[in-house]
């Protein structure tokens, strides 16, 4: 069965974001995180992501990874870079302020889910590699969100309803799919071009994280370990 991968998608990045309210996770070591995180989406993406969606002779496959590119630039006009680890406070705006940033994370998360959809119930591979990766990406997300929350001063009801809202995106995206795609239509026929849009969001986010690794342009070798760990992590799984 693969709805335990759900769960595991859920509790991963809600027990991430809680971990703030008991660790200290500065900026530091937030952005090692994510930039493992970013060399890991990256790296699959170019091994395994591409390959496969291009392998069933589509050329027409880049213009939905071009709309998912530029999709993601869209929604960072709303979220705010949150998604790579830029966290904006906004101490006196009450409970209203992180509306537009929670409904572009839950765009964004939610359409990464939605490949994670399939009409058996054995994962395949391509799947496999989009579950680690989302939930690595959810990771960094979910504590840079629940730091901007609870810097904010957001009421601590409050910013667990919308920790588990952003949690519960990405398996809400796979299983929405996932009954559209047993009753309404085939969703296979439409796979390659759900995964080509949710990889330009993949290549946006890892770019972005990448080139923001590297401070004022110095060579900093812990995160240079750090990104080809992650990216070796990809490598290693083929």
């Amino acid at each position: 069965m693969i709805y335990p991968l759900y769960l595991i998608l859920f509790f991963g990045a809600l027990l991430s974001g809680l971990s703030v309210l008991w660790l200290k996770i500065n900026s530091r070591n937030l952005k090692l995180i994510l930039s493992f995180s970013g060399a890991y989406l990256f790296a699959i993406s170019v091994l395994h992501l591409i390959p496969d969606i291009y392998s069933g002779g589509d050329r027409s496959i880049g213009i939905y990874i071009l709309a998912g590119f530029f999709l993601q630039i869209f929604l960072e006009f709303f979220s705010e870079g949150i998604e790579h680890g830029h966290i904006h406070v906004h101490a006196g705006h009450g409970k209203t302020f992180p509306l537009t940033i929670m409904l572009s994370l839950s765009v964004h998360s939610f359409l990464e889910g939605m490949p994670l959809s399939q009409n058996s119930d054995q994962i395949s591979e391509s799947n496999k590699q989009l579950l680690v990766g989302i939930l690595l990406h959810n990771v960094p997300i979910a504590i840079a969100l629940m730091t901007m929350l609870k810097e904010s001063k957001v009421g601590k009801s409050m910013a667990l309803f919308f920790l588990i809202t952003f949690a519960a995106m990405a398996p809400m995206g796979a299983l929405v799919s996932r009954i559209i795609g047993t009753s309404v239509i085939n969703i296979a026929d439409y796979f390659n071009n759900i995964m080509a849009v949710v990889i330009g969001i993949f290549l946006h986010i890892s770019t972005t994280i990448l080139f923001e690794s590297s401070e004022n342009h110095r060579f900093n070798l812990l995160k240079f370990l750090i990104i080809l760990l992650g990216a070796g992590l990809a490598l290693f799984s083929l």
